[in-house]
């Protein structure tokens, strides 16, 4: 059989070097890398850091009593408006003369009994849409001015 090389058949005996990547400063952060050094005796630094731990400022002081104030006056979000007492009302009377209960209603306005529970007393947040599916089906009015 021919060989595949054609001559002498040579040898490459460079030295390859390896070099081990620098670890990161995360991993030096670790708490087993850590035990690890100091186990083996190789030097670990600490580093105690002003103030750490605390929820200071340089001037705690007058800073603390400066947020005080800036967190007073700024515009605090209004309270979200409820159901009035006499929506709550017209629906419940509305209900009742229809023979029905907060469950029916619900069921009839594509609702959980929840929220006709919640609109009767006087929790919820009114929402333009169910109070219009309520009016349709209890065939009162409920949106805008009531009796005037």
């Amino acid at each position: 059989m021919p060989s595949r090389f054609p001559g002498a058949i040579k040898q490459d005996w460079d030295t390859v070097v390896l070099h081990k990547s620098k670890p990161k400063s995360q991993d030096l952060r670790d708490p087993k890398a850590v035990n690890q050094a100091l186990r083996s005796g190789a030097p670990v630094q600490t580093i105690r850091k002003f103030d750490a731990g605390s929820n200071k400022k340089a001037s705690s002081s007058s800073a603390a009593a400066a947020n005080a104030r800036k967190l007073d006056e700024a515009a605090e979000p209004a309270a979200l408006e409820k159901v009035p007492a006499d929506v709550r009302q017209a629906i419940q009377r509305a209900r009742l003369d229809k023979k029905m209960s907060q469950a029916e209603l619900a069921k009839q306005i594509n609702e959980p009994p929840k929220v006709v529970q919640e609109y009767e007393n006087g929790k919820a947040v009114p929402n333009q849409a169910v109070l219009a599916k309520m009016e349709r089906v209890l065939g009162v009015k409920l949106r805008g001015k009531i009796g005037k």
